[in-house]
């Protein structure tokens, strides 16, 4: 008894192996974290840094210019691009495909650079915040909205409460606040009672932050016991504050006589509103790798507890924004498709190869889907929709293998061989091309692990899912099958549906035998119509039969209204504004439609970046699950615009739509890059209006932000040298004159509560109010402001935006897909900034990089990894068949299943997208298969010395059946992903309709086309 035959009877080890993996998978299966989508790092860095008070301009020259300086000493940048604005600089750096241990590198070489850099920026900066940027935190997992009737300190407490305990929740990286505004002790000083008094605001602020530190003096030992000193400086109530001295040059006064001191907030610069009442806003995002399902029940049951106190408290929770709906969504619908391709699978293995043999190679299909969600498990993978897409695609290839091995077993058997004999031979005969067809699969797919950019990560799970699939189905139909068909009482059944199968299967044979031999005679006619067919769809694909959109995506269930109101409008004035807006919204919303609405001004969301600004501001609408009879997000905005855009006052109204899949900017996004701000504003207005003309061109923006209206002033030098002012000085009291300065700080009930000295607010009827404030001057006289500086008053910057270094304007447009796709709208941008407006602004280049550069990458990359692909499948075919022309003859199938995918398209009226492509890059893999087993079927026929035209028809004859099996099998796994029976996706539809009809044309016209090419070309050797 041989090795293999002992190790196929060993039952035992068989069943239990197979146990053990199902079991382990099962509970690996449950164990693995859900989250909509794989948690991929960008390569992106951010690099914040605050400059509190200072100007776009101030900010762009002293902090982004330098850091900017610096990263060019960084290699592997791909861009940079930075934003200065009021008190922030904001740097994002994106980096080339590296791999993890090159990027933490470049990471470290970033930090180190900035760290040099950083004695040359201003002393009063904070530290830059460099944070990188991953698929976790990229955008809010959840968002949740703390109310209140009154705008006070309870509501500013509770929300300070609830953002450290969210932030303590299992899983929770931050709770970004917005409209949380941090406490102040605020030192309100009347300048004119202080000049009068002869002190300087400058004065003011030493004296309280002289007086209101803790100073340790250090221990004293007092006998036998040693006594901790120091002096206590610091309390938090205002009265202690006004109680302090201040030396005037009449003498002492109380802080309290020429200063009102209370306990306040730091200015507001972002506002939200929630039901007409204030708000403030936290948005959740988690750790990497964390169960998003998991982590947002936790906050579900945070949020209940919170609201239980809601009486006592004053101030209630909810939950706005719940990402998990959409994670669970695609789940859901992934989990469907997969439950329904199962059963398709299993009825179509029923139906050609009857229970006991469907059953046999059906329940390796879990064996299989255990063991790769094991391995997943053990690679440090999530459950998502980018690893279910890998197992529905997958899916339908699992029996293949087992049902060639099978049906040549179960032939063998009716032909009355003994099960052991019949097993070793139905092995020996298929081992060879179901290996290389396994090996072609995987060929196709593990290249797409070399797809770079954020497609090429977003989806690079998918060949790990599918190829650990297929290697277990190896070991599936080469051990687990032969032994359970060994386990059989019997095989064969004599029951009338049996009869009616078996006389099928051959009336199969028979006719496509008919077929095939007229097929044959007529050669030059067949081969005429499949090249016809396959001119149509390269024709049809040119013509533009087939919409295409390249990143076409389903939208999540959320939208924003985003509002920019004119320069220099107070920020409530925007939030009223944008309550406007949201009562529009909402007239439109039908009952049950909305989960939530939020309005907030200060800030406004983009695809890209959060911008900021008193004038901007923002509605989330945020919407239930989708229900049988709900509106799709496109139709909801559709059924408002008209309204929202007829609200008059803002400057610029738009929407924007969160949609799933890899993150990506607008269709449109240029960025117009020059030197002069004046010339590129210009040359933005033509561009602009040349996207107005095009069709299908809407929501076309721009992120070029009007500043504040500015009194420029800069030193009198000749005053001040006479006056004897110290310039120092000088700076300082304007400072405390206009905005305040932090002096000091202090720790109360857990939080920072800093003390700030400023002027008293009041309205003034003229901005040189400002200026007639006097200072003291060494020799004790008071000199007015005005005396000691010179005054330009124009138009302030609100942001200023460079890309890759240099100044820049992004402008942006969205599209509707059903009359333009991004390439085309973009090559139309493109013919017409060189055909009429390049030659206006000579200074202005455009950079296109964004929607556009990622497709170019991405499709690059397709077609580079396509003939990597294509190549490997050539030298596994050639390797098994020692032939240079019979691989060839395979590949054949290739532009048959190019054809099937085109005529899919049309007939599904789906887009052509870089998931599609996908598809059809995979696709190549398995359309080869059934030509292999045709081939491998046919040369042993001549190798046994039959004639080439009767071993070509024997062949055919021999394998329609296992090949009708397993392509009706794959597509059967896909067909309900394809057509929706489980739930749509714009996403993964067209992926599987790819391979859908790609591979139903490829087997088709495989079973004519495949034979003839053999009878042309192939000479048997003598």
């Amino acid at each position: 008894m041989s090795f293999f035959q002992r190790f196929i009877e060993n039952h035992v080890l068989a069943n239990m192996t197979f146990v053990l993996v199902l079991v382990v998978g099962a509970i690996y299966y449950g164990m693995l974290p859900r989250e909509q989508d794989p948690t991929i790092n960008f390569n992106w860095i951010q690099i914040t840094t605050l400059l509190p008070g200072a100007s776009a301009e101030d900010v762009e020259k002293r902090i982004t210019d330098p850091i900017e300086d610096v990263l060019r000493n960084v290699s592997d940048i791909r861009f940079v691009s930075s934003t200065s604005r009021e008190s922030v600089s904001s740097i994002l750096v994106r980096f080339n495909d590296l791999s993890q241990r090159v990027f933490d590198k470049r990471v470290t070489d970033l930090r180190r650079e900035i760290q040099n850099k950083q004695d040359e920026l201003p002393a009063d900066i904070e530290d830059p915040d460099i944070m990188e940027i991953t698929t976790a935190n990229g955008f809010p997992t959840a968002t949740v909205i703390v109310t209140s009737p009154a705008d006070d300190e309870n509501l500013r407490r509770v929300a300070e409460r609830t953002r450290k305990d969210l932030e303590r929740l299992k899983g929770v990286d931050k709770a970004m606040p917005t409209g949380l505004l941090d406490p102040e002790l605020q030192v309100l000083f009347d300048a004119s009672k202080l000049s009068g008094l002869g002190v300087a605001p400058s004065h003011l602020a030493d004296t309280v932050r002289a007086y209101f530190r803790d100073t340790p003096a250090g221990t004293q030992k007092v006998g036998a016991e040693e006594w901790l000193i120091r002096l206590v400086g610091t309390n938090a109530d205002p009265e202690y504050l006004a109680q302090l001295p201040i030396t005037t040059a009449q003498g002492r006064v109380r802080l309290g006589d020429v200063a009102q001191v209370q306990r306040g907030r730091e200015k507001a610069n972002r506002l939200v509103s929630f039901n007409g009442k204030p708000s403030i806003m936290l948005a959740v995002t988690k750790k990497e790798g964390t169960n998003t399902i998991e982590l947002v029940e936790r906050i579900k049951a945070f949020v209940s507890s919170a609201n239980m106190r809601s009486d006592q408290t004053g101030v209630s929770l909810m939950l706005a924004d719940d990402q998990t709906e959409t994670t669970r969504s695609a789940i859901r619908i992934m989990q469907n498709n997969a439950i329904v391709g199962l059963i398709l699978v299993l009825l179509v293995s029923w139906a050609f190869l009857g229970l006991r043999i469907a059953g046999l190679v059906s329940i390796g299909i879990p064996f299989i889907l255990c063991g790769t969600f094991w391995a997943l498990a053990m690679l440090g993978h999530t459950l998502n929709v980018m690893v279910l897409l890998g197992v529905v695609i997958a899916l339908g290839m699992l029996v293949d293998d087992a049902v060639v091995v099978v049906e040549n077993i179960y032939h063998r058997i009716n032909r009355g061989e003994e099960r052991m004999q019949a097993i070793r031979n139905a092995l020996h005969e298929v081992v060879p091309p179901v290996t290389t067809s396994v090996l072609t699969t995987m060929a196709a797919f593990l290249p797409l692990l070399l797809m770079p950019g954020i497609v090429g990560k977003f989806m690079g799970v998918v060949p790990v899912v599918v190829s650990v699939a297929l290697v277990l189905s190896l070991i599936e139909s080469y051990w687990m099958l032969p032994a359970h068909v060994l386990g059989l009482k019997q095989v064969n059944s004599h029951s009338r549906l049996h009869v009616w199968r078996r006389n099928f299967n051959h009336r199969l044979r028979i006719t496509y035998t008919r077929m095939l031999v007229k097929a044959m005679r007529h050669r030059v006619v067949t081969l005429s119509i499949i090249a016809v067919m396959f001119l149509s769809a390269i024709v049809a694909l040119l013509s533009g039969a087939i919409r295409v959109d390249f990143f076409a995506s389903d939208p999540l269930r959320i939208f924003y209204v985003s509002l920019e109101m004119p320069k220099g409008t107070d920020i409530r004035d925007t939030l009223h504004k944008a309550e406007e807006l949201e009562g529009v919204a909402r007239a439109h919303l039908l009952p049950g439609e909305a989960r939530a609405v939020v309005s907030y001004s200060g800030q406004l969301f983009t695809e890209i970046e959060p911008l900021y600004g008193d004038q901007y501001g923002q509605v989330l609408v945020s919407l239930n699950p989708k229900k049988n009879g709900m509106r799709g997000v496109h139709e909801i905005i559709e059924s408002m615009r008209n309204d929202i855009m007829a609200v008059t006052g803002t400057a610029n109204i738009s929407f924007l739509r969160i949609e799933g899949g890899p993150p990506t900017t607008k269709p449109i996004n240029i960025k117009v890059r020059g030197d002069d701000f004046g010339e590129i504003r210009s040359a933005v207005a033509a561009l602009k209006h040349r996207l107005s003309q095009m069709p299908g061109v809407k929501d076309i923006s721009d992120d070029s932000v009007p500043g504040r209206s500015e009194l420029a002033l800069s030193y009198d030098l000749q005053s001040i040298k006479s006056s004897g002012v110290d310039p120092t000085q000088l700076t300082r009291d304007l400072r405390l004159l206009v905005d305040g300065e932090v002096v000091t700080s202090m720790q109360d009930r857990g939080e920072e509560l800093e003390v700030r000295v400023r002027a008293m607010p009041r309205d003034l009827a003229d901005l040189d109010e400002v200026l007639q404030a006097k200072i003291p001057a060494q020799d004790g006289r008071l000199v007015p402001l005005s005396e000691l500086v010179k005054v330009e008053r124009r138009q302030g910057m609100g942001n200023i935006r460079h890309y890759n270094y240099r100044r820049s304007i992004s402008v942006e447009a969205d599209l509707d897909q059903e009359i333009i796709d991004t390439v085309a709208a973009n090559q139309q941008v493109v013919s017409a900034w060189q055909d009429e407006l390049s030659l206006h602004y000579p200074n202005i280049d455009l950079d296109f990089s964004g929607e556009l550069d990622d497709i170019e990458e991405s499709l690059d990359a397709m077609r580079v990894l396509f003939i990597f692909g294509v190549l490997l499948i050539y030298l596994i075919i050639g390797t098994q068949f020692r032939s240079y022309f019979q691989p060839l003859l395979i590949l054949s199938t290739i532009p048959m299943a190019f054809t099937g995918v085109v005529f899919g398209l049309i007939i599904t009226g789906n887009p052509l997208s870089l998931f599609t492509l996908y598809g059809v890059v995979a696709l190549t893999g398995i359309a080869v298969n059934a030509s292999i087993v045709l081939i491998s079927a046919a040369n042993n026929r001549l190798q046994e010395g039959m004639n080439l035209t009767y071993a070509v028809l024997f062949a055919a004859k021999r394998r329609v059946v296992p090949i009708t099996i397993t392509t009706l099998t794959t597509m059967a796994g896909l067909f309900s992903l394809a057509t929706g029976l489980g739930g749509k996706s714009l996403i993964w539809g067209p992926v599987a309709i790819a391979i859908v009809f790609g591979l139903a044309f490829s087997s088709l016209l495989t079973l004519f086309a495949v034979p003839v090419l053999y009878r042309i070309f192939v000479r048997p050797k003598q």
